[in-house]
């Protein structure tokens, strides 16, 4: 077997989902652009928290309050070493990938963005990165385009030539597609964002799961990324931001922690990334994000990549030859993430999610959180399969298995 499939089969002991039946039958997880299992080893660095050193951060001057403050800000290390910042001062925790681009149309994009405006964004994207543009422009009278793309899912970048002496305030983009699979030209498009003046807003959630991502080479201005979707727990988030932007920012939630001083008639705003961190943070979250990091740099995200590519390269394969499938995005593995939407003609996507998860199959059906996309399209809703680093060549060919089975049953 390609050495690049090894990686599956090594890994697969330390989750212990993957042990479990579904409907008495061995289970297949093929949804892991959506959320992703979580090792043992994540999953006892949460539970050593509790066990030995629970407390809240940033406030206690005991011994286990200290220790959890530590674990917490070298989450924050780890965070920036893996995707190259600067400093761990531009790195914000949220709560998710949403919270964080959130944060930056209210800290931002309210106090920059003036009547009259451009903001782009583009066709692909997830309404995370869609609908807080959608806000900004109706509250301060910008004007919203988008950027299309073509029947192969590539971003029309000749569009954005039409936009370069308009004044637009920012460009905000997905790095890596969660319906079609597109790996975007981050820094060509980062490039047109600085001869138009704008800043730029990444939406990196399928994209440094899977992939070597370096933010100083990119040079973007803002990126977001999830934990949980890459084997850390659910309800943390990472907001990247250049410091010098951060620094010019009113805080997006106001609170306990995030403040200096307070009077009166006015406060004192905390330093970055803390001004924009109030209340009680999520600690074991932050502390399993940690863990997480930790096992995916001793499997090299280099290798991750290379287990993506082989896989989606098998999947397509064997995927094309059951014939009646349409899938979507490139043709080329190198192209995508390791994710394929795709619909089986005389069966809707939901039908087909329920038949195989009676064959212990999970997959993901419907919009994706991208309904734009899937009218682009011309389909309200597509089948999706994601791969991680779990997942072996065998459970493609169950699930092969189990679609001709079902074009059998339903005469397709």
């Amino acid at each position: 077997m390609d050495e690049a499939f090894e990686l599956g089969n090594r890994v697969r002991k330390d989750f212990p989902i993957l042990n479990r039946l579904v409907k008495g039958k061995p289970f297949v997880y093929l949804d892991s652009a959506a959320t992703t299992q979580k090792p043992i080893q994540v999953i006892e660095a949460i539970k050593n928290y509790y066990e030995t050193f629970n407390a809240n951060v940033h406030r206690g001057i005991y011994s286990i309050a200290e220790e959890a403050t530590a674990a917490y800000e070298n989450a924050r290390e780890k965070v920036a070493r893996l995707i190259n910042a600067r400093s761990p001062r531009e790195i914000v925790f949220t709560r998710n990938t949403t919270e964080a681009i959130n944060l930056v149309m209210y800290s931002w994009g309210q106090n920059n963005v003036r009547e009259g405006d451009m903001l782009l964004a583009t066709e692909m994207e997830h309404h995370s990165n869609l609908l807080p543009w959608h806000i900004l422009s109706k509250s301060k009278r910008a004007n919203l385009k988008l950027i299309g793309f073509d029947k192969e899912g590539f971003l029309r970048l000749d569009e954005l030539e039409k936009y370069k002496n308009e004044d637009v305030k920012l460009f905000a983009f997905t790095f890596a597609s969660n319906v079609l699979g597109t790996i975007n030209p981050v820094r060509e498009l980062v490039k047109y964002a600085k001869e138009m003046g704008a800043v730029t807003v990444v939406d990196a959630a399928q994209a440094v799961p899977h992939m070597p991502v370096d933010v100083q080479q990119l040079d973007c201005d803002f990126m977001a990324f999830s934990g949980h979707k890459m084997l850390g727990p659910m309800g943390i988030g990472v907001l990247y931001g250049k410091e010098r932007l951060l620094e010019e920012m009113e805080p997006f939630m106001v609170g306990g922690e995030m403040v200096k001083t307070v009077g009166f008639e006015s406060s004192e705003w905390n330093d970055v990334p803390w001004k924009f961190e109030a209340g009680t943070p999520n600690v074991e979250g932050a502390i399993g994000l940690a863990a997480a990091i930790d096992y995916l740099q001793h499997i090299g995200m280099d290798v991750i990549r290379r287990h993506e590519i082989k896989l989606t390269e098998y999947a397509l394969d064997v995927l094309v030859r059951i014939g009646e499938i349409t899938y979507y995005g490139p043709s080329s593995p190198e192209q995508r993430c390791g994710l394929i939407s795709f619909n089986l003609k005389g069966i809707h996507p939901h039908d087909l999610a329920m038949f195989l998860d009676n064959e212990g199959i999970a997959i993901r059906a419907g919009h994706h959180c991208a309904m734009l996309l899937h009218s682009k399209l011309g389909t309200v809703a597509s089948a999706r399969i994601s791969f991680y680093i779990y997942n072996i060549p065998s459970e493609v060919d169950l699930l092969v298995k189990s679609l001709e089975k079902i074009k059998r049953m339903l005469g397709i």
